[in-house]
């Protein structure tokens, strides 16, 4: 049973390598309409597969994965798919076209929609990532920068139901990662981020999750996880440095 307001529920979610190394072992999640989930931990904790089987590029073989009341199967996997946006961390996987207009189209042009809804859902996206202007240039002429919020756009045209993110400001200057967080924070849907950036996590979303070796090691609001030192040392975590400047614990 499902609550009116549940938009994912993961239960009992498992996934083993082909070598057998475990990399889920039994992992549950509930996430709420509109809430935006911090998804945090060290390298090779299970965040990237978690996130992979959020729209079926890996589908589950142990446990369930059930967005809104459709459980993820062979059935499902397309309606899944066009409710799930999923925002790979290198933007080139997601801009193969010769323009940016074309990138952006790919999604709701094989959505089966009109040339005109096509037309409107592009403008629309291209115009709240900021790059309405560079329509006709190619992906691959972007700053990386701007190359990371036309692989949003090309998610957002689809207006999906929950966005999924994986290390959003990763290798971004200053600048174009605040333009990034200004990006997120400004966009009304359920949002799922795993990142490495504890700020972004920080001043993002109202719910952290720590994985670690392919479980659940802490679930609560952000400000509490993020603000125990400890528990993020436990896990090879800091706390955001906004968070130690605010105790003068930078480089203590």
């Amino acid at each position: 049973m499902h609550a009116a307001n549940t938009a994912l529920t993961i239960s009992g979610l498992g996934y083993a390598y082909p070598d057998g190394t475990r990399a889920l072992d039994g992992i549950d999640l509930d996430v709420a309409t509109g809430q935006r989930v911090a998804l945090l931990g060290p390298n090779g904790a299970g965040k990237s597969t978690l996130i992979l089987h959020l729209n079926g590029v890996i589908m589950p073989t142990e446990g369930n994965v059930t967005i809104g009341i459709s459980r993820l199967d062979a059935t499902t996997v397309r309606e899944i798919r066009s409710r799930i946006g999923l925002v790979f961390q290198d933007p080139d996987d997601q801009l193969f076209m010769t323009t940016l207009y074309d990138d952006v189209a790919f999604g709701p042009l094989n959505a089966g929609l009109t040339q005109g809804e096509v037309d409107e859902r592009v403008h629309e996206s291209l115009h709240a990532v900021g790059l309405a202007d560079l329509a006709s240039k190619a992906g691959q002429h972007l700053s990386f920068g701007q190359r990371k919020r036309a692989a949003l756009a090309t998610i957002l045209a689809m207006r999906p139901e929950i966005m999924v993110l994986d290390e959003p400001t990763s290798n971004l200057d200053p600048r174009a990662r605040h333009q990034m967080l200004t990006l997120l924070a400004s966009l009304d849907t359920t949002m799922i981020v795993a990142t490495h950036d504890m700020d972004l996590a920080w001043h993002l979303c109202q719910r952290a999750v720590i994985v670690d070796g392919g479980r659940i090691a802490a679930d609560g609001p952000a400000e509490e996880i993020l603000g125990d030192a400890q528990l993020l040392d436990e896990h090879g975590l800091e706390l955001p440095p906004s968070v130690a400047a605010r105790r003068g614990t930078i480089g203590a």
